[in-house]
């Protein structure tokens, strides 16, 4: 696994726990999907901070408007594969396993769903947001 990819990980795992534990305590004041999508939000800016900062470290003498521009639509198609990803396993768990609790099964499916869109979303930023090629992915 290449320093990118474990700095990535440390950076998205920060910024996925940011998202979670910020929909958990959104979630007392307004519903499920409000909270995930300001969540998502709160962590979105936690990841760009980080991702430029020590994951794409060459990515600094980017425009930052063109790179803010391009992180957020990146994100956008990640936001929309999260709340697929939770919806679908809430509703899953709510017809297989009724006895789970809801905010139990939302935290479980809206963890799965972070999981699932952070592969989309590394190469999403590696290729477009970041625009980081091969010989630069190492430095």
């Amino acid at each position: 696994m290449s320093p990118q990819v474990v700095r990535f990980l440390i950076a998205g795992g920060s910024a996925a726990a940011v998202n979670w534990l910020s929909r958990i305590a959104l979630s007392l004041v307004m519903p499920y999907v409000a909270a995930m999508l300001v969540a998502y939000g709160i962590g979105m800016a936690a990841g760009f901070w980080l991702y430029r900062t020590f994951v794409f470290r060459g990515a600094g003498t980017g425009r930052l408007s063109r790179q803010v521009a391009v992180f957020v639509a990146v994100n956008a198609v990640g936001a929309g594969v999260v709340l697929g990803v939770s919806a679908a396993l809430v509703a899953v768990l709510a017809a297989l396993v009724p006895a789970v609790p809801v905010p139990v099964a939302e935290a479980l499916g809206h963890g799965a769903g972070i999981a699932v869109g952070a592969v989309s979303n590394y190469f999403g930023h590696q290729i477009l947001t970041f625009g980081v090629r091969r010989t630069q992915v190492e430095a």
